[in-house]
């Protein structure tokens, strides 16, 4: 099997049988995955460094504006998309065999678990696994040890608090926390008055 194949069917959110020959591509990406990720948590590294290992990693190249701060853990890799001014802190695991979307300006908290499979309820198909993808819009935060199961969109603008577990789509401009994740408070657009003050500072900065 090639990566394209392998990553249409996930992305098509087929379930991967176990032992089946997709089943044994993932495995053979998860050793992959297992060897980069050995190379950038095993010692200090300049941030350019750490963009070029990730990019390795995940089978593309990412922007210049994207950070990162190791250890990071991942048994695929090849499934992770990232924008533009991503931030990604300490600890984190991502499971993206489904797919992980991160768009531009999110910013990912200490040992923040993003998962895309689960497995099926059957107990004699318990090692098929069922691919979601998540999707992190614009500038959102997760909090430290926040955890997003598959499947879940979060809208742009989004918080989701320290140690949440996220089970459902968060919209756009709301906090979200607790276990289960729920909305906490909505986040107002700022006045036209504000907005004024705000560029004024900012062009006063310059």
């Amino acid at each position: 099997m090639e990566l394209k194949k392998f990553l249409d069917h996930v992305n098509q959110g087929r379930p991967v049988q176990g032992g089946s020959l997709v089943h044994q591509y993932m495995t053979k990406l998860a050793q992959d995955a297992m060897r980069i990720t050995a190379r950038l948590n095993g010692s200090y590294h300049e941030p350019e460094e750490i963009r070029a290992l990730f990019s390795e990693l995940i089978g593309k190249p990412v922007d210049p504006s994207f950070r990162m701060f190791p250890p990071f853990y991942t048994d695929c890799g090849k499934n992770i998309t990232v924008g533009k001014n991503v931030f990604i802190n300490s600890g984190c695991r991502f499971q993206d065999q489904g797919g992980i979307y991160i768009d531009d300006g999110a910013l990912i908290g200490h040992n923040v678990v993003l998962a895309t499979l689960n497995h099926a309820l059957e107990p004699q198909d318990r090692g098929t696994t069922i691919p979601e993808p998540i999707f992190i819009g614009k500038n959102v935060w997760v909090g430290a040890n926040a955890t997003v199961v598959p499947g879940v969109r979060v809208g742009d603008g989004a918080v989701i608090a320290a140690g949440a577990v996220v089970t459902r789509d968060v919209p756009p401009r709301t906090v979200v926390g607790g276990v289960p994740a729920k909305v906490l408070k909505v986040i107002q657009e700022p006045s036209t008055q504000e907005a004024k003050v705000h560029a004024d500072l900012c062009l006063a900065d310059k």
